[in-house]
């Protein structure tokens, strides 16, 4: 029922690619006082280094570079600050470029402008896609791993879906999933080393109302299953990661659109949880941080659920 994050909050595909912003240093430009004043005091010091207090023995990440889709906001924005606490550089892509820049800033305070990047990204256009994973490689000298995290959601019953509807799921998650992994691999094949995370949902086992998104979700795990084969040789693992229920901005809009109250709602969904309550965004960040992790290496071509026990 959850995706990373809410990629988009129109239905269609824009006409054209979102904005590619170079990456020099602060790749998205912000014209506030503030913005000014950051860029200027980034661009005389030195990027913090991280305190030996804010890595986390397990799941050591210093040294990764790790480009990370759908990273304006949920699942997405928290993976990228988790990794960064844990002294990995994070580049951050989403096409939707306002609430990437909030992110971003809010990042390069704590983490330093030379950790953390931001790149307005489409995950449906393969230009765009190709051309982040570009940039991320020429600012940080390679990319480690890759975690496809945009999302969308346009529930409705298989009557009352629209081909518009199945179409703009099927680009964002699977396209996309297929167009970063894509991406990815061609950085980390002669490296023959590398990490690709793709987020998957329980909703891929079914869910009534959401057979575009289930039918996509589901995909994602054949395709991950399939790349661990195609490019385990390399060096490089494939695997899933299928949450239930998160509360993020992206679900808490479903509740909106449908004039539902958000507690109401998530006390509901909460009573399918064996555990009792829906997800919060760093329970399902902390295993997608351990997929990036040395003790992750063995682990490839399998879909890791992360919803607090299987449907009753």
């Amino acid at each position: 029922m959850t995706a990373c994050a809410r990629h988009s909050s129109q239905s269609r595909r824009p006409s054209s690619p979102a904005a590619r912003v170079p990456v020099p240093r602060l790749p998205i430009r912000c014209r506030s006082a503030r913005c000014a004043a950051a860029t200027s005091a980034s661009s005389s010091s030195r990027a913090r280094e991280p305190a030996t207090s804010e890595i986390t023995s397990r799941a050591d990440l210093r040294d990764r570079t790790i480009a990370i889709t759908g990273a304006a906001s949920g699942i997405g924005a928290d993976t990228a600050e988790l990794a960064l606490t844990r002294g990995a550089r994070v580049a951050l892509l989403d096409r939707d470029e306002a609430r990437l820049t909030a992110i971003h800033w809010t990042l390069v305070d704590r983490f330093g402008s030379n950790r953390a990047i931001a790149i307005g990204t489409d995950v449906t256009d393969r230009a765009s896609v190709e051309t982040a994973f570009q940039q991320v490689e020429r600012a940080f000298g390679r990319v480690d791993a890759a975690v496809a995290c945009a999302g969308i959601l346009r529930d409705n019953l298989l009557f009352r879906m629209s081909e518009e509807d199945w179409d703009d799921v099927m680009d964002v998650h699977l396209r996309g999933a297929f167009l970063v992994a894509r991406a990815a691999q061609g950085l980390m094949v002669p490296r023959r080393a590398g990490r690709i995370i793709l987020l998957s949902s329980i909703s891929a086992l079914g869910l009534r109302g959401q057979a575009n998104y289930a039918a996509a979700k589901a995909g994602i795990q054949g395709l991950a299953r399939t790349l661990a084969i195609e490019l385990g040789p390399f060096g490089i693992t494939t695997n899933a990661v299928a949450p239930g229920y998160v509360d993020t901005a992206m679900t808490r809009a479903v509740a909106a659109r449908q004039n539902l109250d958000w507690d109401a709602l998530a006390e509901a969904w909460a009573k399918e949880v064996p555990l009792g309550r829906i997800a919060r965004p760093r329970d399902i960040s902390v295993v997608i941080a351990f997929l990036l992790s040395d003790d992750a290496a063995y682990v490839n071509g399998q879909t890791i659920y992360v919803a607090g026990g299987p449907r009753g």
